[in-house]
């Protein structure tokens, strides 16, 4: 299999032994495996200042900078998945992301975690086809 790491500046470098996101070619077509994404200034490497709002709003900023350095954008996502410190954070989190998902939005889990990695408050990761 031949497999592409993607690798932007436009989003945090990876905190640990992982990539952005990888890109994988199935038939004529490519998947684009992007890992978790928190609030990670892509600049300093520190999490932003502010709540679960900013939060959702920089981890969105970052993973339209992965998938874009991919080829790829939100509108071509068919699976997310978002991982919450808090389920009482849903409906914030999910408004801001029906912002960047507005037309035919992908399938998409929700779940609440112990513990997220720098103590973010919401973490989402995606799936693409190209």
């Amino acid at each position: 299999m031949q497999k592409n790491i993607v690798k932007t500046p436009e989003a945090p470098a990876a905190i640990g032994p992982y990539s952005q996101a990888v890109s994988v070619p199935v038939g004529n077509q490519r998947m684009i495996f992007c890992s978790g994404q928190i609030a990670l200034d892509p600049v300093t490497g520190n999490m932003i200042e502010g709540g679960v709002e900013e939060q959702t709003r920089q981890v969105l900023a970052n993973l339209g900078a992965v998938l874009a350095a991919a080829g790829s954008g939100f509108a071509d996502v068919v699976k997310t998945t978002i991982f919450l410190s808090s389920m009482d954070d849903f409906a914030k989190v999910n408004a801001i992301y029906a912002e960047r998902f507005t037309f035919d939005p992908p399938a998409r889990a929700t779940v609440q975690a112990a513990k997220l990695p720098r103590g973010a408050l919401v973490e989402i990761d995606a799936i693409a086809v190209v």
